[in-house]
């Protein structure tokens, strides 16, 4: 038997994957890099910019809305402004019936009228009891005359004792009347004496009732304290409201402001003065508002909370506080792109100028309004021209007779 002789299969060894060691020191020798890249990238900005800023975007736009509260109780007949609408400084906004304060006006000036007359009457009694001081002087006079001419010859007989007696008793009796004429005369001065017709206590105290009624009467017509924009309108025609009840907001948008809350960990460095870069999420990063720093809250927010949160207790967890700081802004950026109230904000703090307090030390700000000035100047000319009209003096004479006109005295001077 022929066996063939079979030679054993010789397998082929498995190829063994070959790994790029260079490679992959090179891709982490790149890693490495860009790592220490940015992280020394990082460490620059921080040096350079980052730790001279801090920002938030916890801010908003705030500003102040005027409310407008009726002085006295009336009936609404008339709204002359709507929401969105811009009014001006005195233009008016609500009027009040003023049906019942007319003619309350009417009386009080009625009654004036009267009182400058009655007064009047008082200045021409002083020339009355004056000319009968005279009149009792000269019976005076003539009794003595006469009691001396009975005396000079009553030795002689040619006068009798009784004579003598009614010439003495004439003398008494005209001694009696000028002693009660000049008591008179000083009564009645008493009423007048250091003053004038316009200036005299009678005519101030129906002067003040005509300029109280005066008022009430004008308050019916509620006008615009500020310039500014219409917001919150409530009042509606035939409503009755009070003294106090909101009927309309008035934003004077041109004096808007940015509170931006920062946290307490970021105050360290904030100082009054400090340039402050903000945009809106209104106009987007395009538009790029440029402010100051001008003050800070004199507490937290939580502070000045509704229900102020109460720490004492077990399960107490610590809260990163804020605290509001408020940003003054470019007057001329915000004519150009307007802010509403409340519109958010992005607030970025260059903190490089450490030169500014902590606190701010500026004198206070005010705000005030001169459209009800008018009021007390407009009543002043009615109770002016009444005097003048009942009591025969100039307009002239009438207004520099009262007493808002009169020198100013020591103290208000001072």
């Amino acid at each position: 038997m022929n066996a063939a002789t079979q030679q054993p299969d010789t397998a082929q060894p498995a190829a063994v994957p070959t790994t790029n060691h260079g490679l992959r020191r090179r891709l982490m020798a790149l890693l490495a890099l860009a790592v220490l890249g940015a992280g020394a990238g990082s460490a620059a900005y921080y040096l350079l910019v980052a730790r001279y800023h801090e920002s938030t975007d916890d801010a908003y736009v705030n500003g102040n809305v005027v409310q407008i509260t009726p002085q006295v109780t009336g009936t609404v007949i008339a709204v002359r402004a709507d929401d969105t609408q811009t009014v001006q400084e005195g233009q008016p906004l609500v009027e009040l019936d003023g049906a019942d304060a007319r003619v309350a006006l009417q009386r009080a000036e009625a009654k004036l009228a009267q009182t400058v007359r009655q007064v009047k009457g008082l200045f021409v009694d002083d020339a009355q009891y004056a000319a009968q001081v005279a009149v009792r002087e000269s019976d005076l006079a003539r009794a003595q005359d006469d009691l001396k001419r009975r005396l000079s010859v009553s030795q002689s007989g040619s006068v009798s004792q009784e004579d003598v007696s009614h010439a003495r008793d004439a003398v008494r009796t005209a001694q009696a009347a000028l002693d009660a004429a000049r008591q008179q005369l000083a009564a009645n001065r008493a009423l007048t004496i250091n003053t004038t017709i316009a200036t005299h206590p009678d005519v101030q105290a129906a002067a003040a009732q005509v300029r109280d009624a005066y008022l009430a009467n004008a308050r019916n017509i509620l006008p615009a304290p500020v310039m500014g924009y219409v917001a919150e309108r409530s009042a509606q025609v035939g409503q009755r409201v009070s003294p106090g009840t909101p009927l309309m907001a008035v934003v004077p948008l041109q004096d808007v402001w940015v509170d931006a809350n920062f946290k307490e960990v970021e105050l360290a460095h904030l100082r009054v003065g400090q340039p402050v870069s903000l945009t809106s999420d209104a106009y987007g990063t395009s538009v790029v508002y440029h402010g100051r720093v001008v003050g800070f809250s004199a507490g937290t927010g939580s502070a000045f909370s509704l229900l102020p949160a109460q720490n004492a207790t077990g399960n107490w967890i610590k809260v990163v506080q804020r605290v509001p700081v408020r940003v003054a802004l470019d007057p001329r950026e915000l004519q150009q792109h307007p802010l509403r109230i409340g519109l958010s904000m992005q607030a970025d703090v260059d903190v490089r100028d450490q030169s500014g307090g902590a606190l701010a030390h500026a004198a206070p700000a005010t705000y005030e309004t001169n459209v009800f000035a008018k009021y007390g100047s407009d009543a002043d000319a009615e109770i002016a021209r009444i005097v003048s009209d009942n009591a025969g003096l100039g307009t002239s004479q009438a207004a520099a007779g009262h007493p808002r006109n009169a020198p100013a005295s020591k103290a208000s001077a001072t």
